[in-house]
C-alpha cells in the first residue's frame, strides 16, 4: 500500500491539499482513484489529502508527524481548534516533508515545553479567532517575551483593520480560508528560512562573543582600541607598551577571534555591542 491515510474533505468544507488528478501515476492508478471517490462519496477531480507511507507518527496530541531527519529538522506548529483543519494542514505540509505538530488552542502548544529548541527552523501556522487568548493576542504575548516565532495567521473571519495588525506587529502572512494549499506552502517556506537565517545570525554573534570572552584582559583593551580605530601606536600609547608589543597583542587577537581583516573585527565588535567610540 503506497499512503498510509487517503482523506477526502466534505462538499461543505473548504478544499486542501493536491487535487487528485496531480497525484502521481506510478503511486495511485486509475483504478484507485476511482475507488477513493466512489468510497468517499466526492466528486472525480475534487481534492484528496494524501501522506506517503511512512511519513507518519503519532505525538500526544493525537496529530501525525512527519519522522524528521534528526534532530535539526525544520518544524511547523498549527494552532487551530477545528480538527480538521489541524489535519488538512498538517497532511498538507507532510507531503512536502516538512515535521508538523498540531495544536488545538494557544494554551496546549504552551505546554509543550521549549517547543522550537533544537530545530533549524521552525515557524507558526496560527488561527486568528482560538477559545482562551486568540491568535493576535499571542502574537502580542510572544514579541513581549522576546520570542521570535515567524507567524502565518489564517482565518475564515479576516478583515482589514485584523490583517493590518496582524502584519505591522511582524507576520508573515495572513490567509483567508479557504486558501490555496500553495500559497500556504510559499509562506511557511519564506518563514522557515526566516527563522534559519535569524538563528544562523545568532549562533554566529554567540560563537563570537565567545572568542571574545576567551581573551585576556590585556587582549580585551587592544581589541576595544583596534575596532575603535586607533592605529599600532596610538594603541602602545594608551597601554604604555611598546609599539611591537601592541603589534604582537594586535595578532593575538585576530587570530583568536578568527578575524581576516580589521573590517572583520570591527563587525565584531559592532555584533556583540563592544565597540568603543572613535578616539
Amino acid at each position: 500500500m503506497f499512503f498510509e491515510q487517503l482523506q477526502a474533505l466534505s462538499a461543505d468544507r473548504p478544499l486542501w491539499g493536491t487535487p487528485s488528478a496531480d497525484l502521481p501515476e506510478t503511486r495511485l492508478g486509475p483504478e484507485a482513484r476511482r475507488s477513493i471517490h466512489k468510497r468517499s462519496g466526492i466528486a472525480s477531480g475534487w481534492t484528496v489529502l494524501w501522506a506517503p507511507e511512512n511519513s507518519r507518527q503519532e505525538n500526544n496530541s493525537g496529530v501525525g508527524m512527519t519522522k524528521g531527519q534528526g534532530e535539526a529538522a525544520s518544524l511547523v506548529f498549527v494552532v487551530d481548534d477545528d480538527a480538521s483543519v489541524r489535519q488538512a494542514i498538517t497532511s498538507l505540509l507532510q507531503s512536502v516533508d516538512l515535521r508538523v505538530e498540531a495544536f488545538g488552542s494557544v494554551a496546549d502548544f504552551l505546554k509543550k515545553e521549549s517547543a522550537a529548541n533544537g530545530v533549524a527552523a521552525a515557524c507558526l501556522v496560527l488561527d486568528v479567532r482560538l477559545p482562551g487568548v486568540s491568535g493576535l493576542d499571542f502574537q502580542t504575548e510572544l514579541a513581549e517575551t522576546d520570542t521570535h516565532l515567524p507567524i502565518i495567521f489564517i482565518s475564515g473571519h479576516g478583515d482589514i483593520p485584523m490583517t493590518v495588525r496582524a502584519m505591522k506587529a511582524g507576520a508573515m502572512e495572513f490567509l483567508t480560508k479557504p486558501f490555496r494549499h500553495q500559497d500556504l506552502l510559499d509562506a511557511v517556506q519564506l518563514a522557515l528560512q526566516r527563522d534559519r537565517d535569524r538563528r544562523i545570525r545568532e549562533s554566529a554573534m554567540l560563537e563570537t562573543r565567545a572568542r571574545f570572552e576567551a581573551l585576556t584582559a590585556r587582549e580585551r583593551e587592544v581589541f576595544s582600541l583596534v575596532t575603535a580605530g586607533l592605529m599600532n601606536k596610538q594603541v602602545a600609547g594608551e597601554l604604555g607598551v611598546s609599539e611591537i608589543t601592541a603589534k604582537v597583542h594586535r595578532g593575538n587577537v585576530m587570530r583568536k577571534m578568527g578575524a581576516r581583516s580589521l573590517a572583520d573585527l570591527v563587525r565584531m565588535a559592532d555584533a556583540i555591542g563592544i565597540r568603543q567610540a572613535q578616539h
